[in-house]
Order: C-alpha cells, then structure tokens, then sequence
C-alpha cells in the first residue's frame, strides 16, 4: 500500500505469490493431498513468473514508473489497511475456534488479504496497480480455500488459475488502450467517456 513504484508493486505482488506457493506445498505436505502440489506449481508458473512478466512490459512500454496522485495517502491508506486487519481478525475469531484443521489461524490473514487487496483497488488510480489489487484478492481467497479446507478440487483450482491468467492480459490489453487513447493510465478518465 505505501508503494509508489509500480515495478515494485509488482514485484511484492510476485513476493507474495511466493509465498503462496510456500503455503500451498506446507499443506500439501501436511496433509498428503497431491492436488495441492499442482495448485503450487501453477501459481509459482503464472503468478511468480508469467503475471509479474506481463506487467512489467505493460509498464515499460507506458513509460510509467510511479503513481503520484493515489484516491488515499499513503499514511492514512497504512492506518487503514491496519484497521482492516484487525477487522479480519476480528471478524474471523469467533469462527476459528470452530475449525479442526492445523491450519485454521490462516483465515484471518487470507481475509485481511482480500480486504488490503479491495482497498488497493479502490484507493489506486492507475490501471496497473488497481489489476495487482485484484491479483493480491484471489491470492487471499487461494490462501483461504487453501488453508481452511485444504484445497478445492483440481478442476476449480485450474478454472481460477485460468480465469487470472486471461483477466491479467486483458486488463494489460486494456490498459494499452487506455494510454493509447487518453495518454495516461489514469482511470478516472473513464469517467468523462461519452456515446
């Protein structure tokens, strides 16, 4: 939230993405589910690799290094963000008791992830940093369908890996469009579009 940069907004994006993958193996090894190793491999190929590669061209042929002018500074978007994770914990320790599984703590943190990751979108003017918003939500909800129920079946697991995969080169292509036809990536200019 306090980054500036967009290549390192993507890089963290790929940093935490990382750590999924971590995550998901961790599970997978605790629990014997062989599909989750799948899971981990295709996030390590197309959230470490192929995303973080996409955006950094998108990025470099806009010729956009820094997002100056944000919806939210980036103290008051800390404070919140904050806020959001003891929102999460809060929200999710009535349930957690409830859980048998070892790794039950973990929905909070996917919970707050998904929050840290819709307040990004809304508080991010850019088109590229909005799109990692969204990327660090499904990476929550992968660590939440991952870590409290130790997996979905292999065949949803591979429609959302596909879905994120095609929604990532469409908002890249969407982004082009967008500099191609205002010189800037800026989406409130979407707002001053007619018929």
């Amino acid at each position: 939230m306090a980054q500036r940069r967009l290549s390192a907004c993507v890089d963290l994006f790929a940093l935490q993405s990382a750590f999924l993958v971590l995550t998901a193996a961790l599970v997978a090894f605790l629990t014997g589910n062989h599909h989750i190793y799948i899971a981990a491999a295709l996030t390590g190929v197309i959230k470490v690799v192929i995303i973080p590669r996409v955006l950094k061209k998108v990025i470099e042929r806009l010729n956009v290094k820094r997002e100056l002018v944000m919806n939210v500074n980036v103290p008051a978007g800390l404070l919140i963000c904050g806020a959001l994770v003891m929102l999460a914990f809060f929200i999710t320790q009535p349930i957690i008791p409830l859980g048998f599984l070892l790794t039950r703590d973990s929905l909070a943190i996917a919970l707050a992830i998904v929050l840290i990751g819709f307040f990004t979108m809304i508080a991010r003017q850019k088109a590229v940093t909005q799109l990692v918003g969204f990327l660090v939500m499904e990476n929550g909800l992968f660590l939440g369908a991952t870590a409290a129920t130790y997996g979905m079946p292999l065949i949803v697991e591979l429609g959302v890996f596909f879905d994120v995969l095609i929604a990532a080169l469409i908002a890249g292509i969407y982004t082009n469009r967008l500099q191609d036809a205002f010189d800037n990536v800026d989406t409130n200019h979407l707002t001053t579009l007619k018929e």
